[in-house]
């Protein structure tokens, strides 16, 4: 997986602060106080941010975003220096730069800009149904895993805990291959009782038991030429799966109470919060009908796992529900995005999107604030320390040392490369420790 982001300073101290702060947000990043090499490696892989200081010896940060539009028109740029004219800010700016940010920077701001251009660059997928939104790496290797898998007449198997979105995956299955304009039908294998089950999956014939008044296709025939969805097979009975295993290896099947052999032209997708392979070794699962439906096999995460996805997600579903209810749009508080991040969210997304539906209806401002959120999200979470003051600190004391480096330790000179009175800069001194 390539780095996100390339970071490209003189002051090779403070490429290694930067990149220290962004991997403390996740947000894998390069570093080189060389630009020439800054153009080597951008020729030989994809970055989706550089981070460049505009006023470097030999070869300026103007000279190398030149170079860089030129081989990648796309890549996104923000500019950083201590000491730019707006003459150059204004050239930077022409040429593309998205923003220039003066030394020291406001890190806070500067990180939060910097997630908000790789969120938008990372097209979160919406299916068709826009029920889900992904944003999770994972999630979308298992997304591409399914379109993927699609092109191929192949048995899948999703599985998952309740709420994750499986159905999404077995529709997308459908929705990418080569049966797309055909049906695509499912059947909830736990909702319906054994005898049902069989007629509602095989059809029967009139008079085959006590209420079959007349003839009726099943799901097989029903869904003929598309894919036949099975949720929740694990809650299948063996006397079905057996069945079931039978029209998988000979693609054929009879209607209950008649011997006419009807065959079976359907794509198999099943799905199931349940771990078969332990139903297998109690003997409640067939271990020869799991082989033959995991030929692919979808594991889909529960949302705890997926951070990056919860509050895209409520994004999108304050944005779904603010519209069907004529709502004002609204926004997450901090301390709500705070308790969303930390809620093991045991009923997945669709938990999320009932807890949205409700807060929208019941919304009373423009903010979501917790008294505002369902019961079971009252108790209060421990708002965590700064865990990146250090850090941020690490950063303004590294460009405060090399503004006075470079100004030879005169105060008035380095408070002028930074930008910064010399009032500034002596609260500075003394916040960091910094003794002259």
């Amino acid at each position: 997986m390539n780095p996100a982001v390339l970071i490209v300073d003189d002051e090779i101290k403070l490429c290694e602060s930067l990149s220290q702060i962004l991997k403390a947000h996740k947000i894998p990043s390069e570093y080189t106080d060389n630009p020439s090499e800054a153009v080597s490696l951008i020729k030989n892989k994809s970055y989706r941010l550089l981070i460049s200081d505009i006023k470097m010896p030999g070869f300026s940060g103007i000279e190398l975003l030149e170079q860089i539009k030129a081989l990648d028109n796309k890549l996104q740029v923000i500019m950083i220096s201590g000491y730019a004219s707006v003459d150059t800010v204004v050239e930077a700016m022409k040429l593309g730069a998205l923003n220039f940010y003066e030394k020291p920077i406001d890190i806070a701001r500067f990180v939060e800009e910097i997630k908000q251009i790789l969120m938008k660059q990372s097209h979160p997928i919406i299916p068709k149904d826009g029920k889900i939104i992904i944003n999770d790496r994972v999630m979308m290797e298992r997304w591409q895993m399914a379109t993927t898998a699609a092109a191929t007449d192949a048995p899948v198997i999703i599985t998952g805990e309740s709420g994750t979105g499986k159905e999404h995956f077995a529709a997308a299955v459908h929705e990418n291959s080569r049966r797309k304009e055909k049906p695509f039908i499912k059947i909830n294998c736990a909702a319906l009782p054994d005898t049902l089950l069989e007629s509602e999956l095989f059809g029967h014939e009139k008079g085959a038991f006590t209420d079959a008044k007349s003839d009726r296709k099943g799901k097989f025939e029903v869904a003929e030429g598309g894919t036949l969805f099975f949720d929740e097979i694990g809650d299948m009975n063996l006397n079905t799966q057996a069945k079931l295993l039978r029209v998988l290896q000979e693609k054929e099947f009879e209607r209950l109470g008649s011997n006419k052999v009807r065959s079976a032209d359907v794509r198999f997708v099943a799905a199931t919060h349940r771990n078969l392979e332990a139903m297998i070794e109690e003997g409640t699962f067939r271990q020869d009908l799991y082989y033959r439906l995991s030929v692919i096999c979808l594991d889909i995460p529960p949302l705890r796992e997926r951070k990056d996805d919860i509050i895209p997600l409520s994004d999108f579903f304050i944005s779904l529900y603010c519209s069907r209810y004529e709502k004002p749009v609204l926004r997450l508080s901090d301390e709500v995005k705070h308790i969303f991040m930390n809620h093991s969210w045991p009923g997945n997304v669709r938990e999320l999107k009932n807890t949205i539906e409700r807060t929208v209806i019941f919304s009373k401002s423009s903010e979501v604030k917790r008294e505002e959120l369902p019961s079971q999200y009252q108790v209060m979470m421990p708002v965590e320390q700064d865990t990146f003051t250090s850090l941020h600190d690490k950063v303004d004391r590294e460009m405060v040392l090399g503004a006075l480096d470079k100004a030879h330790g005169n105060k008035s000179q380095a408070a002028e490369y930074l930008n910064i009175s010399r009032k500034t800069l002596y609260a500075k001194l003394k916040k960091l420790n910094i003794e002259l």
